[in-house]
């Protein structure tokens, strides 16, 4: 007898804004490649996200050992300990969205599955990943949560964002990649997500932006705020390497029609201005956040655009509050918030 998908036995993707029992994160290290010359100054921008998720929701951390845990209880001394947990599974680099699993839910018992896909660090950018593609499995086994095991095919969770009913957002330029799944054909690709992610509606956007090592991972360009609406990065500059991506994208966007019939709303969010370092041209934007149970971390340049986007998210998410951290430290390792995190739903 053919063995049930997971779509099949009822699981699916939910929403971020959806209600968390905690966050993830993995905590860097000084030997990861990240922040290269700028480790001990990334450290006060980790501090800040803690602290806002905490007001908001448990936060567990991801760590190396017991040496460790001591010195981030440190740096996190005036967190409320009962917000944080702490757990010894190393990783080679911070980027929980990519190395963790994405926990999916369903009405069953039992209601939370955690997806470990196979992780090769962006289409082998950075060596060792051995730790980070080992994490999805252990996070699962650490929360007593079954694991779905996907290990064969290749995928990141930041390449996908999701409504909660059905639709995910994707990129050209990084799913089908052939640094991903090259045997894997598009048709191939979307059957897998429909089949493990339980998703009927893939809306595929073209390229992401410029200094992204990722290929193109969506979460630094287009994001679902709620069932049927979308916020979208727009280059204003007509001269910026971004600006015929980001308003091809806005094109596919405005055409797009929801498979429940609903007209997908599209609201703008600017661009900040180019950030480069050391000649490398870095990947700022604002569509980076996070959305957590009662907060949103917004990442920040001291920009203009800051501004205007935190007063776009204020208006997709009333109840939240909104909390601006400085990433110009942070975008070096080439994310920012949303990058970090993974949020564990809840089961109420």
């Amino acid at each position: 007898m053919p063995t049930r998908t997971p779509a099949q036995k009822g699981y699916s993707l939910p929403a971020e804004w959806e209600p968390h029992e905690a966050t993830w994160i993995s905590w860097p290290h000084p030997g990861g490649a990240s922040f290269p010359g700028a480790y001990e100054k990334v450290i006060p921008t980790f501090v800040q996200m803690v602290k806002a998720l905490a007001e908001s929701e448990i936060v567990r951390i991801n760590m190396a050992d017991a040496a460790e845990e001591s010195r981030v209880k440190i740096l996190l001394k005036d967190v409320p300990p009962e917000r944080l947990e702490f757990f010894h599974i190393p990783t080679n680099e911070p980027w929980c969205r990519d190395h963790g699993p994405i926990f999916l839910t369903r009405k069953d018992k039992p209601r939370l599955a955690a997806v470990d896909f196979g992780f090769n660090a962006w289409g082998f950018k950075l060596t060792p990943f051995d730790a980070d593609n080992d994490a999805a499995a252990k996070i699962a086994k650490a929360v007593n949560v079954p694991l779905i095991d996907c290990g064969k095919f290749v995928f990141e969770a930041g390449s996908i964002d999701g409504n909660g009913q059905g639709t995910i957002l994707t990129t050209e330029s990084c799913l089908l990649n052939p640094n991903r799944n090259p045997k894997l054909s598009r048709q191939d690709i979307e059957k897998k997500l429909r089949d493990v992610l339980g998703v009927r509606q893939i809306i595929w956007l073209g390229d992401g932006i410029a200094g992204d090592d990722t290929d193109g991972h969506v979460d630094d360009i287009t994001r679902f705020v709620n069932r049927d609406t979308v916020v979208t990065v727009i280059e204003e500059d007509e001269e910026d390497a971004n600006y015929e991506a980001l308003q091809q994208n806005a094109e596919r966007l405005h055409s797009t029609q929801l498979s429940d019939g609903y007209p997908l709303r599209v609201l703008k969010l600017p661009m900040p201005s180019a950030i480069r370092r050391h000649g490398q041209r870095l990947p700022a934007s604002y569509a980076n956040f996070y959305i957590a149970n009662s907060v949103v971390l917004l990442p920040t340049y001291q920009d203009t655009g800051d501004v205007w986007a935190e007063s776009v998210l204020k208006e997709a998410f009333p109840g939240r509050r909104i909390v601006p951290i400085d990433c110009r430290e942070l975008i070096w390792g080439l994310g920012a918030f949303h990058c970090l995190t993974q949020q564990q739903p809840a089961l109420n």
